[in-house]
Protein backbone atom coordinates (compact mmCIF):
# COMPACT_ATOMS: atom_id res chain seq x y z
CA UNK A 1 0.00 0.00 0.00
CA UNK A 2 1.46 3.63 -1.01
CA UNK A 3 0.55 6.93 0.53
CA UNK A 4 1.79 10.37 0.53
CA UNK A 5 4.28 11.66 2.58
CA UNK A 6 7.23 14.56 3.17
CA UNK A 7 10.45 14.19 2.64
CA UNK A 8 10.71 15.32 6.40
CA UNK A 9 8.27 12.97 7.32
CA UNK A 10 9.71 9.98 5.56
CA UNK A 11 13.59 10.72 7.44
CA UNK A 12 11.49 10.77 10.91
CA UNK A 13 9.59 7.24 9.77
CA UNK A 14 13.48 5.99 9.11
CA UNK A 15 15.29 7.40 12.38
CA UNK A 16 11.72 5.45 14.35
CA UNK A 17 11.61 2.51 12.57
CA UNK A 18 15.61 1.67 13.42
CA UNK A 19 14.91 2.63 16.89
CA UNK A 20 12.52 0.25 17.40
CA UNK A 21 14.45 -2.46 15.19
CA UNK A 22 17.87 -1.69 16.99
CA UNK A 23 18.22 -0.44 21.08
CA UNK A 24 21.83 0.58 19.72
CA UNK A 25 20.56 3.19 17.37
CA UNK A 26 20.78 7.21 19.30
CA UNK A 27 20.36 10.50 18.36
CA UNK A 28 22.79 12.86 18.92
CA UNK A 29 22.39 16.71 18.42
CA UNK A 30 21.17 20.42 19.45
CA UNK A 31 17.26 20.91 20.21
CA UNK A 32 16.45 17.57 19.44
CA UNK A 33 13.86 17.36 22.01
CA UNK A 34 11.28 20.19 20.30
CA UNK A 35 12.29 17.74 17.52
CA UNK A 36 15.52 19.24 15.74
CA UNK A 37 16.50 22.81 13.72
CA UNK A 38 14.27 21.26 10.81
CA UNK A 39 11.58 19.07 12.80
CA UNK A 40 12.94 15.70 11.17
CA UNK A 41 13.48 14.17 15.19
CA UNK A 42 9.55 14.96 15.95
CA UNK A 43 8.73 13.50 19.00
CA UNK A 44 11.32 10.75 18.98
CA UNK A 45 12.87 12.45 22.44
CA UNK A 46 8.98 11.74 24.14
CA UNK A 47 8.94 8.38 22.43
CA UNK A 48 12.59 6.80 23.51
CA UNK A 49 13.66 8.93 26.24
CA UNK A 50 16.69 10.90 27.18
CA UNK A 51 19.14 8.19 27.29
CA UNK A 52 18.15 7.39 23.03
CA UNK A 53 17.71 11.06 21.66
CA UNK A 54 20.73 12.96 23.51
CA UNK A 55 20.53 16.81 23.87
CA UNK A 56 23.94 18.23 23.75
CA UNK A 57 25.31 21.87 24.20
CA UNK A 58 26.22 24.00 20.82
CA UNK A 59 29.30 22.04 20.10
CA UNK A 60 29.83 19.87 17.23
CA UNK A 61 33.26 19.03 17.73
CA UNK A 62 32.59 17.65 20.82
CA UNK A 63 29.16 16.05 20.62
CA UNK A 64 30.82 14.36 16.81
CA UNK A 65 33.55 13.10 18.97
CA UNK A 66 31.09 11.90 21.55
CA UNK A 67 29.59 10.00 19.02
CA UNK A 68 32.70 8.43 17.34
CA UNK A 69 33.20 7.30 20.82
CA UNK A 70 29.75 5.83 21.05
CA UNK A 71 29.83 3.99 17.90
CA UNK A 72 33.22 2.67 19.06
CA UNK A 73 31.89 1.01 22.20
CA UNK A 74 28.60 -1.02 20.18
CA UNK A 75 26.12 2.07 19.78
CA UNK A 76 25.24 3.11 16.24
CA UNK A 77 24.71 6.96 16.83
CA UNK A 78 22.59 9.28 14.26
CA UNK A 79 24.25 12.56 14.82
CA UNK A 80 22.32 15.97 13.50
CA UNK A 81 24.30 18.98 12.47
CA UNK A 82 22.15 21.71 12.37
CA UNK A 83 23.65 23.30 8.98
CA UNK A 84 26.06 21.75 6.61
CA UNK A 85 28.40 24.86 6.97
CA UNK A 86 28.55 23.55 10.66
CA UNK A 87 30.67 20.34 9.78
CA UNK A 88 33.53 22.69 9.75
CA UNK A 89 33.73 23.04 13.12
CA UNK A 90 33.68 18.79 13.17
CA UNK A 91 36.00 18.05 10.20
CA UNK A 92 38.44 17.09 12.53
CA UNK A 93 36.61 14.40 14.62
CA UNK A 94 34.73 13.22 11.53
CA UNK A 95 38.29 13.33 8.79
CA UNK A 96 40.70 12.48 11.27
CA UNK A 97 38.83 9.80 13.68
CA UNK A 98 35.61 8.52 12.54
CA UNK A 99 37.20 7.81 8.94
CA UNK A 100 40.25 6.67 9.83
CA UNK A 101 40.26 4.43 12.94
CA UNK A 102 39.02 1.30 11.48
CA UNK A 103 42.05 1.44 8.95
CA UNK A 104 44.40 2.62 12.19
CA UNK A 105 43.47 -0.55 14.45
CA UNK A 106 43.57 -2.72 11.92
CA UNK A 107 40.04 -3.71 11.80
CA UNK A 108 39.23 -4.50 15.64
CA UNK A 109 37.09 -0.93 15.71
CA UNK A 110 34.01 0.18 13.14
CA UNK A 111 32.89 3.20 13.60
CA UNK A 112 28.66 2.89 12.68
CA UNK A 113 27.37 6.51 12.58
CA UNK A 114 25.53 8.59 10.70
CA UNK A 115 25.91 12.76 10.47
CA UNK A 116 22.80 13.92 8.91
CA UNK A 117 23.16 17.53 7.93
CA UNK A 118 20.91 20.05 5.96
CA UNK A 119 22.52 21.43 3.15
CA UNK A 120 21.83 23.94 0.40
CA UNK A 121 20.45 27.35 -0.59
CA UNK A 122 17.33 29.04 -1.34
CA UNK A 123 15.87 30.27 2.11
CA UNK A 124 18.14 33.57 1.89
CA UNK A 125 20.13 32.33 5.27
CA UNK A 126 23.19 33.91 3.94
CA UNK A 127 27.10 32.91 3.21
CA UNK A 128 27.42 30.89 6.33
CA UNK A 129 24.04 28.78 6.41
CA UNK A 130 23.61 27.74 2.96
CA UNK A 131 26.20 25.82 1.54
CA UNK A 132 26.70 22.76 0.19
CA UNK A 133 29.75 20.95 1.04
CA UNK A 134 29.86 17.66 -0.17
CA UNK A 135 32.93 17.49 -2.32
CA UNK A 136 35.41 18.28 0.43
CA UNK A 137 33.98 14.59 1.82
CA UNK A 138 34.08 13.11 -1.18
CA UNK A 139 38.35 12.85 -0.78
CA UNK A 140 38.22 11.36 2.83
CA UNK A 141 39.06 7.62 2.61
CA UNK A 142 36.87 5.83 5.39
CA UNK A 143 33.98 8.22 4.30
CA UNK A 144 30.48 7.55 2.49
CA UNK A 145 28.04 10.24 1.14
CA UNK A 146 25.01 9.87 1.17
CA UNK A 147 22.26 12.83 -0.73
CA UNK A 148 18.43 11.65 -1.31
CA UNK A 149 16.03 13.40 -3.87
CA UNK A 150 12.82 12.19 -2.31
CA UNK A 151 10.76 11.41 0.03
CA UNK A 152 10.74 6.93 -0.81
CA UNK A 153 14.71 7.18 -1.70
CA UNK A 154 15.23 9.66 1.56
CA UNK A 155 13.53 6.35 3.97
CA UNK A 156 15.64 3.84 2.39
CA UNK A 157 18.82 5.33 2.00
CA UNK A 158 18.90 6.35 5.55
CA UNK A 159 18.19 2.86 7.17
CA UNK A 160 21.31 1.57 4.93
CA UNK A 161 23.03 4.27 6.38
CA UNK A 162 22.11 3.71 9.85
CA UNK A 163 22.85 -0.05 8.94
CA UNK A 164 25.98 0.22 7.54
CA UNK A 165 29.66 -0.65 9.32
CA UNK A 166 31.23 2.93 8.24
CA UNK A 167 30.50 6.23 8.46
CA UNK A 168 28.31 7.80 6.52
CA UNK A 169 27.28 11.87 5.97
CA UNK A 170 23.61 11.91 4.66
CA UNK A 171 23.12 15.30 3.08
CA UNK A 172 19.41 16.51 3.11
CA UNK A 173 18.71 19.65 1.07
CA UNK A 174 16.68 22.22 3.20
CA UNK A 175 14.19 22.98 -0.25
CA UNK A 176 13.37 19.17 0.20
CA UNK A 177 12.13 18.96 3.34
CA UNK A 178 8.40 19.92 2.69
CA UNK A 179 8.48 17.67 -0.63
CA UNK A 180 5.67 15.32 -0.93
CA UNK A 181 6.78 11.45 -2.89
CA UNK A 182 4.54 8.10 -2.92
CA UNK A 183 6.11 6.07 -0.09
CA UNK A 184 5.13 2.48 0.91
CA UNK A 185 4.29 1.15 4.00
CA UNK A 186 7.31 -1.52 4.20
CA UNK A 187 10.42 0.55 2.71
CA UNK A 188 13.39 -2.13 2.73
CA UNK A 189 16.71 -0.31 2.65
CA UNK A 190 18.32 1.30 -0.33
CA UNK A 191 21.78 -0.27 -0.95
CA UNK A 192 24.68 2.48 -1.11
CA UNK A 193 26.55 2.91 -4.17
CA UNK A 194 23.94 2.30 -6.60
CA UNK A 195 22.64 4.97 -8.89
CA UNK A 196 18.96 5.06 -10.10
CA UNK A 197 17.21 6.08 -13.66
CA UNK A 198 15.14 8.70 -13.02
CA UNK A 199 14.22 8.60 -17.10
CA UNK A 200 15.13 7.10 -19.81
CA UNK A 201 16.10 8.99 -22.68
CA UNK A 202 18.79 8.74 -25.98
CA UNK A 203 20.78 11.91 -26.31
CA UNK A 204 22.16 13.22 -23.21
CA UNK A 205 22.83 11.49 -19.95
CA UNK A 206 21.69 14.15 -17.22
CA UNK A 207 22.86 13.45 -13.36
CA UNK A 208 22.56 15.13 -10.71
CA UNK A 209 21.15 14.79 -6.76
CA UNK A 210 19.44 16.10 -4.49
CA UNK A 211 17.31 19.33 -5.26
CA UNK A 212 18.82 19.45 -8.13
CA UNK A 213 17.50 16.08 -9.56
CA UNK A 214 14.10 17.69 -9.85
CA UNK A 215 15.56 20.88 -12.26
CA UNK A 216 17.06 18.27 -14.19
CA UNK A 217 13.93 16.62 -14.43
CA UNK A 218 12.09 19.70 -15.42
CA UNK A 219 14.87 20.56 -17.90
CA UNK A 220 14.44 17.09 -19.35
CA UNK A 221 10.71 18.06 -19.87
CA UNK A 222 11.78 21.05 -21.79
CA UNK A 223 13.84 19.56 -24.27
CA UNK A 224 11.80 16.91 -25.02
CA UNK A 225 9.42 19.43 -26.10
CA UNK A 226 11.90 20.45 -28.65
CA UNK A 227 12.72 17.01 -29.75
CA UNK A 228 16.13 16.33 -27.27
CA UNK A 229 15.75 13.33 -25.42
CA UNK A 230 17.40 13.60 -21.91
CA UNK A 231 18.42 9.88 -19.98
CA UNK A 232 18.42 11.61 -16.23
CA UNK A 233 19.91 9.57 -13.36
CA UNK A 234 19.78 10.03 -9.92
CA UNK A 235 23.43 9.54 -8.20
CA UNK A 236 21.41 8.88 -4.64
CA UNK A 237 25.28 7.68 -3.52
CA UNK A 238 28.41 10.27 -3.84
CA UNK A 239 30.77 8.15 -1.97
CA UNK A 240 30.77 4.40 -3.42
CA UNK A 241 29.88 6.22 -6.34
CA UNK A 242 28.14 4.19 -9.42
CA UNK A 243 30.25 4.86 -12.05
CA UNK A 244 29.03 1.94 -13.58
CA UNK A 245 25.58 2.82 -14.39
CA UNK A 246 26.96 6.49 -15.31
CA UNK A 247 29.66 5.35 -17.63
CA UNK A 248 27.17 3.06 -19.84
CA UNK A 249 24.03 5.68 -20.15
CA UNK A 250 27.21 8.17 -21.43
CA UNK A 251 28.61 6.02 -23.39
CA UNK A 252 25.27 5.23 -24.92
CA UNK A 253 24.16 8.95 -25.68
CA UNK A 254 27.48 10.39 -26.18
CA UNK A 255 27.13 12.98 -23.78
CA UNK A 256 27.07 13.70 -20.34
CA UNK A 257 26.22 16.73 -18.00
CA UNK A 258 26.33 16.79 -14.85
CA UNK A 259 24.50 19.45 -12.38
CA UNK A 260 24.87 20.48 -8.36
CA UNK A 261 24.49 23.12 -6.21
CA UNK A 262 27.97 23.18 -4.86
CA UNK A 263 30.37 24.98 -6.63
CA UNK A 264 31.66 22.50 -9.19
CA UNK A 265 33.94 19.85 -6.79
CA UNK A 266 31.34 17.22 -6.88
CA UNK A 267 31.13 17.65 -10.65
CA UNK A 268 34.61 17.71 -11.22
CA UNK A 269 34.66 14.05 -9.34
CA UNK A 270 32.35 12.54 -11.74
CA UNK A 271 32.83 13.96 -14.85
CA UNK A 272 36.48 13.08 -14.51
CA UNK A 273 35.78 9.00 -13.70
CA UNK A 274 33.01 8.95 -16.01
CA UNK A 275 35.85 10.46 -18.81
CA UNK A 276 37.91 7.77 -17.55
CA UNK A 277 35.45 4.59 -18.02
CA UNK A 278 34.34 6.06 -21.84
CA UNK A 279 37.52 6.81 -23.00
CA UNK A 280 36.49 7.70 -26.79
CA UNK A 281 33.00 6.91 -26.99
CA UNK A 282 31.85 10.21 -25.86
CA UNK A 283 30.63 11.99 -28.80
CA UNK A 284 29.93 15.33 -27.30
CA UNK A 285 30.85 17.63 -24.76
CA UNK A 286 31.17 16.86 -20.67
CA UNK A 287 29.55 19.97 -18.94
CA UNK A 288 29.36 20.77 -15.66
CA UNK A 289 26.63 22.60 -13.82
CA UNK A 290 27.34 24.60 -10.48
CA UNK A 291 27.23 27.69 -8.36
CA UNK A 292 28.96 30.10 -8.96
CA UNK A 293 32.46 30.55 -7.51
CA UNK A 294 31.55 33.28 -4.86
CA UNK A 295 29.59 33.34 -1.25
CA UNK A 296 25.96 32.45 -1.30
CA UNK A 297 24.01 35.77 -0.73
CA UNK A 298 20.91 36.38 1.37
CA UNK A 299 18.63 38.80 -1.03
CA UNK A 300 16.64 35.81 -3.01
CA UNK A 301 17.02 37.54 -6.69
CA UNK A 302 21.27 37.39 -5.97
CA UNK A 303 20.80 33.45 -4.68
CA UNK A 304 19.25 32.54 -8.16
CA UNK A 305 22.20 34.08 -10.26
CA UNK A 306 24.73 32.26 -7.91
CA UNK A 307 22.75 28.73 -7.42
CA UNK A 308 21.96 26.59 -10.92
CA UNK A 309 18.60 27.77 -12.45
CA UNK A 310 16.30 25.36 -14.88
CA UNK A 311 17.78 27.51 -18.19
CA UNK A 312 21.21 27.16 -16.53
CA UNK A 313 20.88 23.54 -16.85
CA UNK A 314 18.66 23.51 -20.55
CA UNK A 315 22.12 25.63 -21.51
CA UNK A 316 24.22 22.96 -20.26
CA UNK A 317 22.40 20.40 -22.50
CA UNK A 318 22.77 22.77 -25.58
CA UNK A 319 26.14 22.97 -25.09
CA UNK A 320 26.85 19.16 -24.67
CA UNK A 321 25.33 18.74 -28.07
CA UNK A 322 27.33 21.94 -29.57
CA UNK A 323 24.06 23.60 -30.66
CA UNK A 324 25.36 26.51 -28.33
Amino acid sequence: MSRTVTYRDALYEALREEMERDDAVVLIGEDLAPGGAFGVSGDLHARFGAERVIQTPISENGFVGVAVGAAMAGLRPVVEIMFMDFMTLAMDQLVNHAAKIHYMYAGQYNVPMVVRTPAGAGRGYGASHSQSLEAWLLHVPGLKVVAPSDPASAKGLLKSAIRDENPVVFVENKLLYTKQGPLSDDVAPIPLGRARLCRPGEDITLASYGRMLDLGLEAAEVLASEGLSCEVIDLQTLKPLDVVTLAESAARTGRFVFVEEGTGGVGAEVCTQVLESCGGSLGGRIVRVAARDVPIPSAGPLEQRVIPQLADIINGCLRSLGAE
